[in-house]
């Protein structure tokens, strides 16, 4: 009866029978005809190339070190070339160094796993699950609806709403990654043009001042990113790898990096206004707008959301505790902050946790029992990020433990008597051209600041001095579409086109370039203690 009873069972559940699962493979597998055709493609040969790029390395490089720095070489080798090419996807190949290390014995297993999770890391899960509740409860949006409504003017002023909206979408970016803001800020851009007539029917300013507040959102994510250590994976990587290059330095705290990240994303805000403004709005731009935007619009959606609820309240209260737990951490030499209480053991990755964990904690008083935060929603974390992450920090470990760093420093030696002034304008257009084509800013930065670096080194100036203008001059990403997820997303909406990107890109770029280029000997210096 037993055995009845359960046969009875599994024939009646459709879920569970394997074999039908089993047949419906193997008859896919019967439809695949394999030909030489399908097997070199440009895609297979990428994937082939590195590990055969590490092999040559291996058996034919000879470097002035020892034997692991060789094989390191062949390592990297492999990583960046599937990182270029796209060969598998990004977070597949940022595991990669989890089992090359060991294998080509540069490091054991436990070693370079330590690498995937530090305070860097925490602080980026921290901080995108505050990302991911702001977004839950809109939070963004309300935020939005109220600046611009601010600084709509009336009667309407083109050139003040775009930097409303420039400085709400900065603000955004601040706190929030790239991606995410963009994502976010999109559709409060597209709200405010699908006010405006269908594009057919569009005089020259009411096109011209449609483009400018899609280009706004692409052109301010990156800008505002570059304030604050958690507004970009690039930001991250700089410290992480000056953390672990140089372990026995000051590291770099949230504070210290706003001091110096915040002026120069204002000023670069403040040119790409300018640039807008010039190309975008002409004179009479108000007059041909004002019947389409005014502040009853603003104030209709606004109402719209209703009044802010506990959840909302919580999550803003929750996102103010982190910002002050963040900046009062560490203030100064002379003022230590809270942080000293602990003996400097609490970094910010842990305060990020912590506030995260509160999201787990405090309820959203809309249904019993549920708090502001639930581990689904948590499922979007960007997971390809944190490897791309613990990849890099375990690519500069290797380097060093390697004595890879030492082979690199002799052959840039010729660098050593190259003028500071000349090199940090070089070193950041470089920088800035590269991540034009490598789609992932994060990667770009991954491949280029340890070897800023090294250059540094052989130059006897501090590496803080052409890491950070390097490091930072890869989110000017300003050419192509493809070039970040920001621009891909702006792009995607159809109001924009490459001419418009290029219009703007190329004196955003070099604007970026030349507030780099002032700022890091003047203030760079000062702030992170760094002497040419």
């Amino acid at each position: 009866m037993i055995g009845e009873h359960t046969e009875s069972h599994v024939s009646d559940d459709h879920k569970v029978p394997l074999l039908p699962i089993q047949e419906a493979a193997e008859g896919t597998q019967r439809g695949v005809s394999f030909t030489f055709k399908t097997i070199l493609t440009l895609q297979n040969f990428y994937v082939i190339l590195g590990p055969l790029l590490s092999l040559f390395i291996c058996f034919f490089v000879k470097l002035d070190g020892p034997p692991t720095s060789q094989k390191m070489l062949g390592v990297i080798a492999w990583v960046f070339t599937w990182w270029v090419t796209q060969a598998v996807p990004l977070p597949v190949t940022s595991m990669c160094p989890l089992f090359l290390f060991p294998i080509f014995g540069i490091a054991s297993a436990d070693t370079v796993a330590h690498s995937y999770m530090d305070d860097v890391i925490t602080l980026v899960l921290g901080s995108f699950i505050l990302a991911l509740a702001v977004e839950r409860y809109n939070v963004h949006r309300r935020l939005a609806l109220n600046v611009t409504l601010l600084f709509c003017g009336d009667p309407v002023n083109p050139a003040l709403l775009l930097l409303g909206l420039c400085a709400t979408v900065f603000f955004v970016s601040m706190w929030l990654h790239n991606v995410a803001t963009a994502v976010m800020m999109m559709p409060v851009a597209t709200g405010i043009v699908q006010r405006l007539p269908a594009v057919h029917e569009q005089s020259g300013a009411v096109n011209k001042f449609s483009r400018a507040v899609i280009l706004t959102v692409v052109y301010a994510t990156p800008i505002g990113g570059i304030s604050t250590l958690t507004g970009t994976g690039v930001n991250l990587i700089i410290i992480g790898m000056w953390k672990s290059l140089f372990p026995e330095a000051k590291p770099i705290s949230f504070n210290t990096w706003f001091f110096y990240g915040f002026p120069v994303a204002i000023l670069t805000l403040i040119c790409f206004w300018c640039i807008l403004c010039l190309l975008y709005v002409p004179k009479g731009s108000g007059r041909a707008l004002s019947s389409y935007l005014d502040r009853t619009h603003l104030k209709r959606d606004l109402e719209a959301l209703g009044p802010m609820a506990f959840a909302e309240k919580m999550v803003l209260s929750v996102f103010g505790l982190l910002i002050a737990l963040w900046m009062t951490r560490r203030i100064t030499d002379d003022i230590p902050g809270w942080g000293s209480l602990f003996h400097g053991l609490v970094g910010d990755g842990s305060v990020s946790v912590m506030v995260a964990v509160l999201l787990f904690i405090i309820p959203n008083m809309k249904q019993e029992g549920e708090k502001l935060m639930s581990w689904n929603e948590c499922k979007r974390l960007p997971w390809n990020l944190i490897l791309l992450l613990g990849a890099g920090f375990a690519i500069a470990d290797g380097v060093q433990s390697s004595g890879l760093a030492d082979v690199l420093s002799q052959a840039l030696d010729f660098l050593e008597d190259a003028p500071y002034l000349a090199i940090v304008p070089a070193v950041s257009l470089i920088c800035s051209i590269i991540t034009e084509f490598i789609t992932s800013n994060d990667a770009t930065a991954t491949l280029l600041v340890p070897l800023l670096y090294h250059i540094a080194r052989t130059m006897h100036v501090h590496p803080l001095l052409l890491m950070v203008p390097g490091g930072i001059a890869t989110e000017f990403a300003f050419w192509l579409p493809t070039s970040t997820p920001s621009n891909v997303v702006g792009f995607a909406t159809g109001h924009i086109e490459i001419k418009d990107m290029l219009k703007v890109g190329v004196p955003l770029k070099v604007a970026g370039i030349v507030v780099l280029s002032i700022l890091m000997p003047s203030l760079g210096t000062f702030v992170f203690g760094a002497k040419t």
